[in-house]
């Protein structure tokens, strides 16, 4: 499912931008998730079960759940950027609605209000067990958006 919401896109390469930002940051790469879909003020993430992640047997403990709904809203409103430009979430709000218990999280972030300064998204995080999804966590992420700045360097 996408985001039926028409946003302008100011960077063409907003997709392979957004995975270059995103999979540098150490704690992505640690927790492993991947991106199944990305589309402008839309992306779903991936998040596989590994029990170092886990609450209980099958269970996704509950800051993996807050984490990977950062990780799927903060990357929603980065794909309406333009060139340079970069997120970081100063607030974000989840509400677990039911257990996280299955081989895999989903969450599915979408803009809900983009703005100059901060910027809006809603996620719905579904735990995934073979064929079936079960929505386990509602959130709201918002982001500040950064400018490019003659003084920032890179990301190492």
């Amino acid at each position: 499912m996408s985001n039926t919401e028409q946003f302008t896109v100011l960077r063409p390469d907003f997709e392979q931008a957004l995975r270059d930002f995103v999979l540098a940051m150490p704690v992505a790469r640690f927790l492993g998730f991947h991106f199944a879909q990305i589309s402008p003020g839309y992306v779903e993430t991936v998040q596989p079960y590994r029990m170092e992640l886990g609450h209980q047997d099958g269970h996704f403990q509950g800051s993996v759940i807050g984490a990977i709904a950062d990780f799927a809203g903060a990357p929603a409103a980065f794909t309406l950027l333009a060139p340079g430009w970069a997120v970081a979430t100063v607030d974000f709000t989840v509400k677990i609605v039911a257990p996280a218990r299955g081989d895999r999280l989903i969450a599915r972030g979408r803009v809900v209000r983009p703005g100059g300064m901060l910027t809006v998204s809603s996620v719905n995080v579904y735990a995934g067990l073979e064929a079936n999804e079960t929505l386990c966590a509602c959130a709201f992420v918002t982001t500040r958006n950064l400018a490019p700045s003659k003084d920032s360097r890179p990301i190492p």
